[in-house]
C-alpha cells in the first residue's frame, strides 16, 4: 500500500452521520445557481448582482445565517411550455421560479458577506448538509422554503474500502496529467472527515455538468456515490490522455522543425569550413538569377523579379515563404515575354484549309478570310474579338483550329462553362495558400508563345456567384484598349495580351452579358440543311468512321435514302455530332458482322431503310406534314427550334362561357403574343360589326298597338370572341415553345374561328403582330422555309422586313415556292382568306 493510500486510511474514519450541528433553521431562502455545483463540506463564494441581492434576502441572511443553494434545470421552459435554448436565457433578468430548480440542494452557512464596488455582493458560504425543499412558502420577491435535511447513508464494510482505494488510485493517475489535482487537493482529501465528504470533494474537482451533479447530489448512499464517481473519473482520465497525446504531437513537430533548422545551419558551416561547393539554396538562386537575365523581361517586370530574388536570398529554405517566393519567380521566368511565332498568312492556302475542313458555312468562311486578309496587310491589327455563335455540333471549335492553322499559330482551348470564380480568369493573390495565376496566364505558359490563338469555349455558359463575376473579369481580357496591360492577381504586374488572338464560342447570344457581347464581333452559324448534312456524311463522316473502326469501302456502304432517313428520323439537330454517333453505331454493327462471318463468306454491309429501326432503335423525331384541308380555327405556322425549322399547327376551339384559355407549354413571350393577338382580333371584329350596323331611321310618332315587348338576346350586339370562351392550343404540349414568331398565326386562327372561314392548308406563315396590326420581323427564316418545303407547303406569308433574308435560302430550295411579304394584318387576311 502506498503512503498516499495509508494516509487516507488513517484520516477517513467512518462517520455515523450524527455529528452535532448548530440548530438549523426551519425556513431558509433558496439562491438558484446556474453552474459550478457546491457539495457539503465545500467553501465557495457566490456573486449576486445588485438586482438579485434584494433587501428581503439581506434580512433573511442576517436573521438565520443560512442559505439554500439549488441548481437551475437546464431545460427551462417559457410560458407556452416550450424549452428555451440555453444561449437565449438571460439569467440576470429572468425571474427563477420554484418549478425551474431541482428540489434537492445543499444547505449552507453564510461565512462572510462583502459588497463590491459595482453594486454586486460576494457571499462566502460553507456547504453543511444535503436537503430537500419540502414546501415552498413564497416565490417573490425571494424564494423561501421549509427544509428537510438528509445525512449520508454509510455502510462500513470491505466493499466501501475497495471503492475508496479505487478512487484514490484514479485520482493518483489523474494527478500526473491534470494540474488541478495538485498538492493542495491532496491535502484537502487527507483532511476529509468521512468517505462521503471525500467523494463530494473529488466530484467538485472534476466539474460535472448540471444533470450529473444533481444526480450525484441526490445519491445519499455513499457506496453508490463512489460507484458513480469512478465512472466520472475514468471519463476524465480518457479525456486527459487524449489532450496529452495531442500536446505531445504538437511538441514533437515543433522540436523536429527546430532540430532540422539547427542541422542545416551546422551543415552550412561544415561545408564552408571544408571549402566544399555551395549548398542547394545557393545553386537554386544562382540558376534563377541566370534565367532572369536570359528571358528578356520588360524593365518593370525585371525590377520586380530582382526585388523578389533579393527577398528570396534572405528567407531560410526551411520556411514556407521560401517556396512561395521561388514559385512566383519560376512563373515569371517561364512566361513567354518575348517568344512569338511568325504569322504565315496565305489567303489561297487558308481558303483550301477552310474548304477541306468545313462544308457550307459560306458567310462564316468569307468573314474569316476577310479577317486573315486584314491581318496580312497589318499584322498589328487589334480588331474586335471574333465570337462564333451557333447550335452544338456545327463546327465552331474546328473553325477556330482552322484559323490558327491559316495563321501558322499555336492553338489553345479552354472552356468557360460553369466557371463561377473570377479568380479562375485573373488568378488568386499570393497571400492565399496554393495561389495560382488565372487560366489566361496558364495558357500562355503552356503554349510558350505570346501570340497564340486562344479559344474561349462556351462563353454563354459562364456562371456568377458570391465568389465573383468571371464575365466582368473577361472584359479586361477581351478589350483591345485594355488587354495590353492585363494584370493578373497572382503576378501583380502587367502582361501584354494584345498579340493574342481570342476567339469565343457560344450557343445562345442572348445568354452572353451585354457588356461582353459589345466587345466581340458575332459570326452566326445557323446549322446545316438536309442537303448539306448528306454531303458532309458522304465526304467526311463515313470515311472518318470507316478508318476509326478498321473498315474499308468494300465492307460498308450507305445509300442516299438511308442517309436521309437517319438525318430526318434520328439526327435532326443543326450540327452533325449526333449524326456521326449514329453512323458510328452502324459501323460497329458492320464490324461485328464482318468478324462473325467466315472470310470466304464476307458480305458488304448495306442496311436498308426498313432495317434502321432494328439497328438504331425507335426514331426520335416525327415530321409533321401539311393537312389536306384545314378546319376553321386551325392555321399552319412556322417555328424555329434548336433542331432547325418545324411547322406548327395552331388550333382553336369555341366553348360556352366567356374568356380566353392557352395551353401547349408556352413561354412568357408566347403568352404575351397570344394575348395581344386575341385583343387585336376582338377589336377587329367589333369594328366590322360597327360598320355593318345600319344607321337609325327616324319615323313619325304613331300610336302602336299594344304588343308584348320582346327581350333582346344578351349577346346580340357582342362579337364572337366576347360571346364565347376560346381555347387556343399548340400541339406537342410536352415541348416548350417560346419566341416572337407566331403572332399573326395565332391572330389568323382566332379570326378564322370567329368568321367560320377555313384557311388554305397549303399556306404557312411566320411573323409577330403589334397591337395596331403591323407585322413585325422575326428570325430563322432560312430554317422555317426549309421546314415548309419538307412538309410540302408551297405558299409562305412572312414579314415585309424579312424579304431580304430569303437570299440566305439557296435558290434550289426556293424553287416551286411562293412568298407573300406583308406589312399589315389586313394583307394576311386577304391572302389567307381570299376564297
Amino acid at each position: 500500500m502506498s503512503d498516499l493510500e495509508s494516509d487516507f486510511q488513517v484520516k477517513l474514519k467512518p462517520s455515523t452521520g450524527k455529528e452535532e450541528l448548530p440548530k438549523l433553521p426551519e425556513v431558509v431562502v433558496i439562491i438558484p445557481i446556474m453552474n459550478s455545483p457546491i457539495f457539503p463540506g465545500m467553501i465557495a463564494p457566490i456573486i449576486l448582482s445588485e438586482e438579485k441581492f434584494t433587501p428581503e434576502l439581506d434580512e433573511s441572511l442576517l436573521k438565520t445565517g443560512y442559505v439554500a443553494l439549488n441548481l437551475v434545470k437546464n431545460d427551462l421552459k417559457n410560458d407556452e411550455g416550450e424549452v428555451i435554448p440555453e444561449e437565449e436565457i438571460d439569467f440576470d433578468k429572468k425571474e427563477i421560479k420554484s418549478g425551474d430548480i431541482y428540489k434537492v440542494g445543499v444547505l449552507c452557512k453564510v461565512v462572510k458577506k462583502l459588497k463590491l464596488p459595482d453594486g454586486s455582493v460576494n457571499v462566502l458560504v460553507h456547504g453543511m448538509k444535503r436537503y430537500r425543499a419540502s414546501e415552498i412558502l413564497s416565490e417573490s420577491p425571494i424564494l423561501k422554503t421549509k427544509i428537510e435535511v438528509f445525512d449520508d447513508i454509510l455502510e462500513t464494510d470491505e466493499e466501501l474500502d475497495a471503492y475508496t482505494r479505487s478512487v484514490i488510485n484514479q485520482v493518483k493517475k489523474l494527478s500526473e496529467i491534470n494540474p488541478y489535482f495538485n498538492e493542495e487537493m491532496k491535502l484537502a482529501m487527507l483532511n476529509s472527515p468521512s468517505p462521503g465528504s471525500l467523494a463530494d470533494l473529488v466530484a467538485f474537482a472534476i466539474s460535472l455538468d448540471i444533470p450529473e451533479a444533481q444526480d450525484f447530489l441526490e445519491t445519499l448512499v455513499v457506496k453508490k456515490r463512489f460507484a458513480k464517481l469512478l465512472v466520472y473519473l475514468k471519463r476524465e482520465k480518457d479525456v486527459a490522455d487524449i489532450q496529452k497525446k495531442i500536446s505531445d504531437e504538437v511538441n514533437d513537430k515543433v522540436n523536429k522543425y527546430q532540430r532540422e533548422y539547427f542541422l542545416r545551419e551546422q551543415l552550412k558551416v561544415i561545408r564552408s569550413e571544408l571549402g566544399m561547393e555551395e549548398d542547394e539554396k545557393s545553386r537554386d538562386i544562382k540558376r534563377i538569377k541566370e534565367e532572369i537575365e536570359k528571358v528578356g523581361m520588360p524593365e518593370d517586370v525585371l525590377k520586380t523579379a530582382k526585388e523578389e530574388l533579393e527577398r528570396l536570398e534572405l528567407i531560410p529554405d526551411s520556411s514556407p515563404e521560401y517556396n512561395v517566393a521561388r514559385t512566383y519567380l519560376t512563373w515569371l521566368i517561364e512566361l513567354p515575354w518575348k517568344k512569338s511565332t511568325d504569322d504565315n498568312i496565305d489567303i489561297a492556302a487558308s481558303k483550301k484549309i477552310l474548304e477541306k475542313d468545313h462544308y457550307g458555312l459560306e458567310k462564316a468562311k468569307e468573314r474569316i478570310l476577310e479577317f486573315l486578309a486584314v491581318r496580312k496587310l497589318k499584322p498589328s491589327y487589334d480588331g474586335t474579338i471574333l465570337c462564333l455563335a451557333g447550335p452544338p455540333g456545327v463546327g465552331k471549335t474546328s473553325l477556330g483550329k482552322s484559323i490558327a492553322a491559316s495563321l501558322g499559330r499555336t492553338f489553345y482551348r479552354f472552356s468557360l462553362g460553369g466557371m463561377r470564380d473570377e479568380a479562375e480568369i485573373k488568378g488568386h493573390r499570393r497571400t492565399y495558400v496554393g495561389a495560382m495565376p488565372g487560366k489566361i496566364i496558364q495558357a500562355l505558359k503552356r503554349v510558350e508563345v505570346n501570340n497564340p490563338v486562344i479559344m474561349l469555349d462556351e462563353i454563354d455558359k459562364i456562371g456568377k456567384s458570391f465568389q465573383g463575376d468571371p464575365a466582368s473579369a473577361l472584359l479586361e481580357v477581351l478589350d483591345p484598349e485594355q488587354n495590353s496591360t492585363f494584370i493578373d492577381n497572382y503576378l501583380d504586374i502587367p502582361f501584354d495580351l494584345s498579340k493574342v488572338l481570342f476567339i469565343a464560342t457560344a450557343n445562345y447570344i442572348n445568354d452572353i452579358p451585354e457588356a461582353l457581347l459589345d466587345r466581340m464581333e458575332v459570326i452566326e452559324l445557323s446549322g446545316y440543311t438536309l442537303e448539306e448534312k448528306v454531303a458532309i456524311t458522304t465526304k467526311w463522316i463515313i470515311p472518318r468512321q470507316l478508318k476509326k473502326h478498321g473498315l474499308t469501302k468494300s465492307d460498308f456502304s450507305l445509300s442516299l435514302n438511308v442517309i436521309k432517313k437517319i438525318i430526318a428520323d434520328y439526327a435532326r439537330e443543326p450540327g452533325v455530332r449526333v449524326l456521326e454517333q449514329h453512323i458510328a453505331k452502324l459501323c460497329r454493327r458492320a464490324a461485328l458482322e464482318k468478324v462473325s462471318r467466315p472470310k470466304n463468306k464476307a458480305k458488304k454491309f448495306v442496311p436498308a431503310t426498313t432495317s434502321l429501326e432494328e439497328m438504331l432503335g425507335t426514331p426520335r423525331f416525327h415530321s409533321d406534314s401539311a393537312e389536306k384541308k384545314n378546319k376553321p380555327g386551325v392555321v399552319t405556322g412556322l417555328a424555329w427550334t434548336a433542331y432547325g425549322g418545324e411547322i406548327l399547327f395552331i388550333e382553336t376551339l369555341p366553348l360556352k362561357g366567356k374568356g380566353f384559355k392557352l395551353t401547349g407549354q408556352l413561354g412568357g413571350v408566347m403568352n404575351e403574343s397570344a394575348t395581344l393577338a386575341y385583343s387585336y382580333v376582338k377589336k377587329l371584329l367589333q369594328n366590322q360589326m360597327d360598320e355593318k350596323k345600319p344607321a337609325p331611321v327616324k319615323k313619325k310618332a304613331t300610336k302602336a298597338p299594344a304588343t308584348p315587348v320582346v327581350k333582346k338576346d344578351e349577346h346580340e350586339n357582342e362579337d364572337y370572341l366576347a360571346a364565347h370562351e376560346v381555347h387556343l392550343h399548340l400541339p406537342a404540349g410536352a415541348t416548350p415553345k417560346d419566341g416572337p414568331s407566331a403572332g399573326i398565326t395565332m391572330a389568323l386562327a382566332l379570326y378564322s374561328l370567329a368568321t367560320n372561314k377555313a384557311v388554305d392548308s397549303d399556306i404557312a406563315m411566320t411573323g409577330e403582330l403589334s397591337l395596331t396590326g403591323k407585322v413585325l420581323p422575326v428570325g430563322g427564316i432560312k430554317e422555317k422555309v426549309l421546314a415548309a418545303k419538307r412538309a410540302g407547303i408551297k405558299n409562305i406569308i412572312l414579314p415585309k422586313q424579312n424579304e431580304k433574308d430569303l437570299k440566305e435560302v439557296p435558290v434550289l430550295h426556293r424553287k416551286g415556292m411562293k412568298f407573300y411579304p406583308v406589312s399589315h394584318f389586313d394583307e394576311v387576311l386577304k391572302i389567307a382568306l381570299k376564297k
